[in-house]
């Protein structure tokens, strides 16, 4: 492994940043903001004088109480960006003591202990209309819509003993499950008592879509205008209790951040169209890369690249999170060697490997591991890159697990065909199979295993999906309600028994059906909570059975997780009892040293006989239904087996002989 790299001077200095009650002196609350200098080199507020508003939070809506007014100045920050000139101001501070202020309405809460809301104003020193709701890009805490927020006498979260303990996964033993706080059990509370029930389905890693601040009340959060704290909407339960509970049930905990573009209220966005009228004078905003949204991030400016960097270091130090999933990252990946998505990945490695050299905090050991081969780094960077058409000959999410720190990947390869064969395009089943161990027919390359980057070693695989946040139901392609539930099932199998790592997304496991459409504001801002009534319904029950026993398997069969994948084809290896049936199935194999499983899954409406050329000898038990059995006498001895209507089976066979014939 490589000497970890020390890239500390690139993170912004947070301690001089946002709003920060002085721990020396209670209710005294300092603020700093930085504000770039604009392309062509010059102070991008000159003219204006920056303000800061702040109200005790429940004084906000009083139309006799007004927010207190207090102007900053400017001042010296350790930090500077190799794009900054010098002798250009970019950096405010002030200081308020909240026990101390004349001007506070008598009634107000001024000076009680709280959260108090604030926003940053730019006031023109020609007097032209000010530009105000400016939400502070550092802010720890938000209010409602585009207020940040601070608050006086704020405790921190005290870790339990258990997470000085606690390691994250290995990446090919991780079985992911997709979730909106909001949708999912109505925020942090309802997902923390909902943790217990994850681990009990097989869970050991929960993705969750976006929880940085936006405006709207309803929404994915993709349009980020807050990057260092947890929205108001999710409630005021710490976040960190969480991850800390998540992670005293075996749980790791990644996050859905976006980093390409960010919502047009951002403070960055905010300042520059209303000082400049337009973006051409913005250092932070602008087209990078593939540009495909209103506000893309410039990753040619250090300072987005040190402020995302800083994100990044922030969530892992403070929330003891365990990654990330990167959203769209065609939007701002420039290349192997680019500074965009490949320089954010290589310095967040870095940072957690310098971590683990200093070795100050033992949270950050959560990470580290040894395997026979040596020591691994578990952080997760999971990159979402679907754009089809060929990088070098290769397909975007390969090339990205090739050529960057990302160890795993999104792909849709594995859920359209899914999707296809759903719909009754069996042609289709060829590929599925494929895609379920991550191949790919030549010319085009598999996903890797293993990658070395320098001399670091990096595991790596895809992950395996057949429905997410961003596609309808599985289910509704059968039906507008859950009659045909139990076509679902031979797709779960599949998913649960490839390579690669799985993931469901909220109530799949419960044959939630509710519509998502394909474009419109209804897509995103419809809120959608997981109906926990199906739970107890026997479609339910069903699936949630499935489901467990599939990821117990998963979990007690390594096979299953480091296999080798192998997909027969009709024929060759075996042949239908019944020629006239419509061939509707797909049979392949995953084997890991002494153990070897053929999992056979039918799409049909009707069972299925086939005969089967075994390619091993020995004592086959059925996973499945855990009651069948059959004994081989010898190597490529056939057997008839029989595979449900809409459903599959799992025959394995374990041997220290089989491990032997496989080598010779």
């Amino acid at each position: 492994m490589s000497a970890a790299r020390d890239f500390s001077q690139q993170l912004l200095p947070l301690e001089k940043l946002g709003a920060r009650e002085d721990s020396n002196n209670p209710g005294v609350i300092n603020f700093g903001m930085i504000i770039p200098p604009t392309t062509d080199g010059k102070c991008a507020i000159e003219g204006y004088e920056l303000w800061v508003k702040v109200i005790h939070e429940k004084d906000q809506f009083l139309q006799g109480v007004q927010p207190i007014e207090f102007k900053l100045s400017e001042s010296s920050i350790a930090y500077k960006s190799d794009d900054f000139p010098k002798d250009v101001a970019y950096y405010w501070v002030g200081q308020i003591d909240l026990k101390e202020n004349p001007e506070a309405h008598q009634k107000s809460n001024w000076g009680q202990r709280g959260r108090y809301v604030y926003r940053y104003c730019l006031k023109s020193k020609n007097e032209e209309q000010p530009i105000d709701y400016i939400i502070d890009p550092f802010a720890r805490e938000f209010g409602v819509g585009k207020l940040s927020a601070f608050t006086y006498g704020y405790q921190d979260y005290s870790w339990s003993s258990n997470e000085a303990k606690w390691k994250v996964p290995a990446l090919h033993d991780l079985i992911i499950y997709e979730l909106l706080l909001a949708e999912f059990a109505e925020g942090i509370d309802g997902t923390i008592e909902k943790l217990e029930y994850l681990k009990d389905l097989g869970i050991n890693c929960i993705k969750i879509m976006p929880i940085t601040n936006v405006d709207a009340a309803i929404g994915w959060g993709y349009d980020p205008i807050g990057y260092f704290g947890v929205d108001e909407r999710y409630g005021r339960t710490s976040f960190k209790q969480l991850v800390d509970i998540a992670h005293q049930h075996g749980i790791a905990v990644i996050l859905d951040v976006v980093y390409g573009h960010t919502g047009s209220h951002f403070a960055y966005v905010e300042i520059y169209n209303n000082v400049f009228k337009n973006s051409n004078n913005n250092p932070f905003i602008g087209f990078f890369a593939k540009s495909e949204y209103e506000n893309d991030v410039n990753f040619n400016s250090r300072f987005a690249q040190d402020f995302f960097l800083t994100v990044n270091h922030y969530w892992l130090s403070n929330y003891h999170i365990d990654g990330f999933r990167y959203d769209a990252v065609q939007s701002y990946y420039d290349g192997p060697m680019g500074v965009g998505f490949s320089n954010l990945t290589y310095k967040t490695y870095k940072v957690v490997q310098k971590q683990g050299d200093v070795g100050n905090d033992p949270a950050w050991q959560r990470f580290f591991s040894h395997d026979q081969d040596g020591q691994v780094i578990n952080l997760i960077q999971c990159a979402e890159y679907l754009d089809d058409k060929s990088l070098n000959r290769e397909s975007g999410s390969i090339e990205i697990l090739r050529k960057t720190y990302a160890n795993c990947s999104w792909q849709n390869r594995t859920l359209n065909d899914v999707r296809a064969v759903a719909n009754g395009r069996l042609e289709q089943l060829h590929d599925l199979g494929l895609n379920l161990g991550l191949y790919s027919d030549p010319p085009y390359p598999h996903y890797p295993e293993e990658i070395f980057h320098n001399e670091d070693r990096l595991p790596k695989t895809a992950l395996q999906y057949i429905e997410n946040h961003d596609h309808d139901r599985l289910i509704r392609l059968f039906g507008r309600n859950q009659d045909n539930w139990f076509k679902i099932q031979p797709y779960l199998i599949g998913l649960l028994t490839a390579v690669g790592i799985p993931m469901l997304w909220q109530g799949q496991e419960l044959g939630e059906d509710r519509f998502l459409p394909p474009d419109g504001y209804e897509r995103v801002d419809v809120f959608r909570p997981v109906r926990w009534s199906y739970f107890y319904d026997n479609i339910g029950k069903s699936l949630i059975g499935l489901v467990r026993k599939l990821t117990r398997l998963r979990k007690n069969n390594p096979h299953f997780r480091y296999g080798e994948h192998y997909l027969y084809n009709v024929g060759e290896h075996y042949t239908f009892t019944d020629p006239s049936q419509d061939q509707s199935i797909i049979v392949f194999s995953q084997k890991y040293k002494d153990v070897f499983s053929l999992i056979a899954l039918n799409f049909a409406n009707w069972g299925t006989e086939i005969e089967f050329k075994f390619p091993y000898a020995g004592e086959y038990r059925e996973s499945l239904h855990e009651k069948d059995s059959f004994r081989l006498n010898s190597h490529g001895e056939k057997q008839r087996i029989n595979i449900p209507s809409n459903y599959g089976v799992i025959w394995t066979v374990e041997s220290e002989d089989l491990e032997r014939r496989h080598d010779s």
